[in-house]
């Protein structure tokens, strides 16, 4: 009983900070802190989030960015990991394609949309390239650095055994880097959301940033914070969800003993 009751309390202090922010935007525009045209009390907002969900209007703009998000997501990690596994394993590659990475990955991935559209339309091809572009930073990155900062110790003991160097990096090198490569999943994830809200904003006729860019340009302020909260509720559920399924596939790697 005390374990349980533990828990709660835990738990409500966790979200109590969430919770006094919420209190506060409830009543801070209703005692003319701030003007209710451009900030309405959280309630209102509530009651448009509920007119989205029974309308059934929510669902169809989730569904459609949660189909471009993956799509894009999917194709950049399919590029990113492979590319970052062999820029990390061939320091000749690495020093050859370096320069290369740094100039692409310091351009803006919104400011490239316009090029999208050029090349492939105001369509869903143009919104999965730039989802496939903007993701593709975070994972290269993580997976370069995860291969070239694996255990010489490992290396050295796996060597001295006679390993092949295909059985070296199947083995040793990608099960050691796979952490630095799921942290960099996990942050690509989030931005993959990020930016296709963006890009929806620029130019589509569904998707949540479509929701968000018509409620503000038709002054339906309630519903515009609706989808904010529904973008950011969005991104936590993906945070943790990926959260979640690297601890289980980690779940091999034992803690170190303190001070070691």
């Amino acid at each position: 009983m005390l374990i349980w009751l533990k828990s709660i309390v835990k738990g409500l202090y966790q979200i109590l900070s969430v919770l006094i922010f919420l209190l506060l935007w409830e009543i801070a525009p209703r005692i003319g802190l701030v003007d209710t045209i451009f900030l309405p009390p959280f309630s209102k907002v509530v009651l448009a989030f509920w007119n989205l969900i029974i309308t059934g209007e929510l669902f169809t703009h989730i569904g459609v960015s949660l189909v471009r998000s993956l799509l894009g997501f999917g194709l950049g990690l399919s590029v990113a990991i492979p590319m970052g596994l062999l820029i990390g394993w061939f320091k000749g590659f690495e020093s050859f394609i370096d320069p290369l990475v740094q100039t692409f990955r310091q351009t803006s991935t919104l400011a490239l949309f316009p090029v999208f559209i050029l090349l492939f339309g105001i369509g869903e091809v143009s919104k999965v390239a730039v989802i496939f572009w903007g993701v593709q930073w975070a994972v290269l990155l993580n997976t370069i650095s995860g291969v070239k900062n694996v255990e010489p110790l490992l290396v050295k003991s796996a060597k001295s055994l006679g390993i092949s160097s295909f059985s070296l990096f199947t083995k040793v090198i990608l099960p050691a880097s796979l952490p630095s490569i799921l942290t960099g999943v996990r942050l690509s994830a989030t931005h993959s959301i990020l930016v296709l809200i963006a890009a929806e904003m620029l130019g589509a006729n569904a998707g949540l940033g479509y929701l968000l860019f018509f409620a503000e340009a038709n002054f339906l302020i309630p519903k515009m914070y609706a989808a904010i909260i529904t973008m950011s509720m969005l991104g936590l559920i993906v945070n943790y969800a990926l959260v979640m399924f690297e601890k289980r596939v980690l779940s091999w790697k034992e803690e170190l003993p303190t001070g070691t």
